[in-house]
């Protein structure tokens, strides 16, 4: 009844996996990285000034983002050909035959996935994120010297019940807040009523005071000018202080902070949620790998199609790829919840695995 009936099959089986699983990596990060590299390098070497010193230091930013999308592919490459070599040499037999269930025989596997899992989540949040934003950041320069970082807020827009607000800078923070260079479209259920524009805008009790103002009134078609007005409205400094915020850059122990000045700045917040709990589910995935793949040594059907059967192993696993990117991508329309478009496809195949392992073993 213990989880490791024996503690000599279990370090064998994991030793297989983690060996199997790195180096499927490995190859995959080697040829991949070549193949991008190929498409690459004319686009950098192309710039004037850059040499070899930039091709390196553009493997060394894009390596992370190959390892970290491709590692519980691999974890589910060495979850098949370990179980399949298992099988194929009646090593599953011996096990069961020693009285060592189907679970006890996953368990030593499931708990090396859970080692490379951490290992993903932290390698993800230290290493990958900085790499996405440094790779972002030089491709939108189109790989040329990247400018300054400015850290002033520009070209921003607000919503605020009806009304859209645009300022065209803002400085300062909290009540010493000021728009600069701002239009108001001051709307009533959908319908514009008027365009605002003024010098700047501050914070004040239930709205904004203006200076410099222009008032366009749209039924009318008239301008009137003045030199302040007040225009209520339940829009506050921090919508428009708050940065973007862009989960693939921030680390998770970062985001969630900033999830709860986004919400309370009334921003909307559904996607970053679900980023944030995919953050967690995503690593989490590669303990999946293995019950995915007991098809391959514990076959519905004992006819000897070990092929077929893991070639099924592998259609569970891509099935759950393919899953997972769908609802994940839903969630970022808003189209579900955060949590179902995180763990939606992470529930669903483990109760698949379960299932098909019950019936067919236990």
């Amino acid at each position: 009844m213990t989880l490791f009936p024996s503690r000599t099959i279990a370090l064998y089986t994991a030793r297989l996996l983690l060996t199997r699983t790195f180096a499927f990596l490995g190859g995959l990060v080697v040829i991949l990285m070549t193949l991008d590299l190929l498409g690459e390098s004319s686009k950098i070497l192309i710039v004037p000034g850059n040499t070899d010193a930039d091709l390196w230091h553009y493997v060394a930013l894009r390596v992370p983002q190959i390892i970290a999308l491709f590692l519980p592919f691999a974890v589910l490459l060495g979850t098949l050909v370990t179980l399949t070599t298992l099988n194929a040499n009646s090593e599953v037999v011996i096990f069961k035959s020693a009285g060592i269930s189907a679970h006890q025989i996953l368990a030593p596997l499931i708990v090396a996935a859970l080692g490379i899992a951490a290992i993903n989540f932290v390698f993800n949040e230290s290493v990958v994120v900085k790499a996405n934003k440094s790779l972002a950041a030089w491709q939108a320069v189109e790989y040329g010297k990247l400018a300054p970082i400015t850290t002033a807020a520009t070209d921003a827009w607000v919503k605020g019940g009806d009304d859209l607000f645009h300022a065209g800078s803002v400085s300062g923070g909290g009540d010493q807040t000021v728009l600069h260079d701002v239009t108001i479209y001051d709307r009533t259920k959908d319908r514009l009523v008027s365009v605002v524009r003024a010098a700047t805008a501050r914070p004040m009790r239930g709205g904004w005071a203006l200076r410099d103002v222009a008032t366009f009134d749209v039924a009318k078609g008239t301008e009137a000018k003045s030199p302040s007005a007040d225009f209520p409205s339940p829009v506050m400094p921090a919508q428009f202080t708050t940065t973007v915020v862009t989960a693939a850059f921030t680390p998770f122990w970062d985001l969630l902070p900033e999830i709860s000045q986004q919400r309370a700045a009334g921003k909307r917040v559904t996607s970053l949620v679900a980023a944030a709990n995919h953050k967690i589910s995503g690593p989490l995935s590669a303990i999946l790998m293995p019950l995915l793949g007991a098809v391959a040594a514990f076959g519905l059907a004992r006819s000897g199609r070990l092929f077929v059967r893991a070639v099924i192993g592998m259609f569970l696993g891509f099935a759950f790829f393919v899953a997972d990117n769908f609802v994940v991508a839903m969630g970022n329309f808003g189209t579900v919840p955060p949590l179902l478009a995180a763990w939606s496809a992470f529930l669903l195949f483990f109760l698949i695995g379960e299932a098909v392992l019950f019936r067919s073993e236990e």
